[in-house]
């Protein structure tokens, strides 16, 4: 066991360490920390044993909490455990960061962790005086270029030497290709006040040559790029040699002014320009004018490539960005497909619950009635929606099949087994009734005459019995069969919870257990108490697993998003029992889709598939009883998000 001298000793990356006084053992031990730790119960985690302290007791969920380290300083987060973690006593709120000190006490469950750190205070981590602020803002942000002055060529080269600046910038915080051309287009009749046209030429898809994508006239004329005119010997040349061109005088130049394309357009002055990035063509941008044979110059033509080299960048940019979108896309979807796999009966539900949640945003980011006109979503926030409502089943995975699978009340093994002792209750009854028969010749020697009419009134007896075991039998198939809603009426069972039957003289056994009498009684569903917790606890898994994920900023929230998608605005929901406001839009959006799918989805072995109509007027109860917002559902009705665009 290594002790805090020996960690302070050594020259690898520990910074910290755990003492943890009580795990359940009875015998502390130190921890060494390095860059992250998650404390749990499993001894089985896949992660590394320096990633994972082990707590072996049942009070402690599985992933529990976990230690993080950014820059100098620790932080812990509870990751939505089931009885807390707690600071100096002070409960942590699931999901938050708190930071730690050295001396901090921990409790995780009855564990106490005492959190140290080897890291020395030092004067250049203490506050300093501000002696003076600056906003890097200005320097930053898109501006306006300054008014050209009569200064001559010194000013118009600050001029353009600023408007580069703001080229570089602009571009550079551009994040989709439609945004990027735009903006080209408008530098470009910024920057050269006597071009008059402007076209960008880009492959429409991998493989294939630059077609244009985009044509403007100075005036703010928009022209269709697949109808644009343009010089093919031009652009041609500038592909194939992968080199920038500027032509003055056009007509006059022996290289391109014989060319119908540059007489029939009556080209005056062009810049044509590649779009180069590690000697890949990814497009070219041409700039011309019908009016001034010398309307540009060498220095334009290098300001033009310039434009087009940062142009490049952010196009190769939007192309690694695409490839990784669509990996993520890809990847999601495959592990979705995949856990839905270990359940066919309900394949498609994560699917098709992510194209209704993603239309209702839409919806709702339309919609003009109160409350929600101020709700708008972005672009990302449509897709962070999507990526939750395909992941909120993502920890069903965790379910054991047997449960997940379950078709009615009883498991088909538990049903086998009644029926067969159904089968030996009647066994015994036609043992005992026989029994009777002979013991009652052997004391009275009943004549032929008295020994049929004996037997006769014990078969009776006996069918009586029969009928009655086969009256109980059907009364707990039909009780068997799952309802939906628990309005249902139930067969009564009591009669047969009451009922015994007898093995031997002296041992009577119930025909009905308590438990099995238990999952008859359901007045909904098919799934017991302690069947129930294990599928509720998918919820808790899903954000254990959806945590661990690196997402990037714009899709930050899908665990949480995810993560609450069985919650109910009155608190009745799991697994955290949020209220109102505690629960954000997009969730609510995702619970009204989920619940919607399960109620509508083909017939499952467990339940027929409702209606549209009798589905909306399930959720409008749920509305109406303060569970669902009742605002979105008007607009899920009203859009009707179900029906196919």
């Amino acid at each position: 066991m290594e002790t805090p001298a020996s960690i302070a000793g050594s020259a690898g990356a520990e910074m910290a360490y755990l003492e943890v006084i009580g795990d359940g053992t009875g015998k502390p031990i130190v921890f060494p920390l390095h860059d992250e730790v998650v404390i749990g119960r499993d001894p089985q985690d896949s992660l590394a044993s320096d990633k994972f302290l082990c707590i072996p007791e049942h009070t402690v969920s599985r992933r529990h909490a976990r230690i993080s380290r950014r820059g100098d300083i620790y932080f812990v987060e509870d990751l939505h455990s089931f009885n807390g973690t707690y600071v100096l006593g002070k409960r942590l709120a699931p999901g938050a960061w708190h930071p730690l000190r050295d001396g901090d006490e921990l409790s995780v469950s009855s564990a106490q962790i005492v959190f140290h750190s080897l890291i020395e205070p030092d004067r250049d981590s203490m506050p300093t005086i501000i002696t003076k602020a600056v906003d890097a803002t200005e320097y930053t942000r898109v501006s306006e270029a300054p008014a050209e002055a009569a200064q001559g060529d010194m000013q118009r080269t600050v001029q353009k030497l600023h408007a580069m600046a703001q080229v570089s910038i602009a571009l550079g915080v551009v994040t989709d290709r439609a945004t990027l051309i735009e903006k080209i287009m408008n530098f470009i009749f910024d920057l050269f006040p006597l071009a008059e046209r402007a076209f960008i030429l880009l492959p429409k898809s991998e493989g294939e040559a630059p077609a244009p994508v985009a044509a403007r006239r100075r005036d703010g004329t928009v022209e269709d790029p697949d109808k644009a005119r343009m010089s093919r010997t031009i652009i041609e040349e500038v592909l194939n040699r992968k080199q920038a061109i500027l032509s003055v005088d056009t007509l006059s130049d022996r290289h391109f002014g014989s060319r119908d394309s540059i007489i029939s357009q009556a080209i005056r002055s062009v810049m044509c320009v590649p779009l180069l990035l590690e000697d890949e063509c990814l497009g070219l941008i041409q700039v011309d004018t019908s009016s001034d044979p010398y309307a540009f110059k060498e220095q334009d033509l290098e300001m033009l490539t310039g434009v087009c080299a940062e142009a490049a960048v952010a196009l190769k940019n939007f192309q690694l960005y695409s490839d990784i979108e669509r990996l993520l896309d890809g990847f999601v979807r495959a592990s979705v497909q995949a856990i839905e796999e270990r359940d066919p009966v309900t394949a498609g539900h994560s699917f098709r619950v992510a194209g209704y949640a993603e239309h209702l945003a839409q919806a709702v980011d339309r919609a003009d009635a109160p409350g929600l006109r101020q709700i708008v979503f972005s672009k990302d926030q449509l897709r962070e929606i999507r990526y939750a409502a395909l992941l909120h089943d993502f920890g069903k995975v965790g379910v054991r099949e047997h449960v997940l699978r379950k078709e009615k009340k009883l498991h088909h093994a538990d049903m086998r087994l009644l029926e067969q002792r159904f089968k030996y209750a009647q066994a015994c009854l036609e043992r005992q009734a026989y029994r009777r028969l002979v013991e009652l010749h052997a004391r009275h020697e009943l004549s032929m005459a008295a020994f049929r009419e004996a037997k006769r009134g014990i078969e009776e007896g006996l069918r009586e019995e029969v009928d009655r075991l086969e009256r109980f039998l059907d009364a707990i198939r039909r009780a068997n069969e799952p309802a939906v809603s628990a309005s249902a009426g139930l067969p009564d069972l009591k009669e047969v919870m009451d009922y015994a039957y007898g093995e031997s003289d002296d041992a009577m056994l119930p025909l009905l257990v308590q438990a099995e009498f238990s999952a008859l009684s359901l007045p909904k569903g098919c799934l017991t108490l302690e069947e129930r917790r294990q599928i509720e606890s998918h919820v808790a898994d899903s954000y254990s697993f959806l945590i661990l994920i690196p997402w990037t900023r714009d899709l930050a929230s899908v665990p949480a998003i995810a993560h609450g998608h069985h919650e109910k605005l009155d608190g009745s929901g799991y697994p955290m029992g949020l209220r109102g406001d505690q629960i954000s839009v997009q969730t609510r959006i995702l619970t009204i889709c989920d619940i919607f799918d399960a109620l509508t989805a083909g017939d499952r072995p467990y339940k027929k598939a409702v209606p549209v109509e009798q589905a909306l007027d399930l959720i409008g109860l749920e509305c109406q009883a303060g569970h669902l917002d009742a605002r979105l559902f008007e607009v899920f009705v009203e859009s009707r998000v179900w029906t196919p665009a």
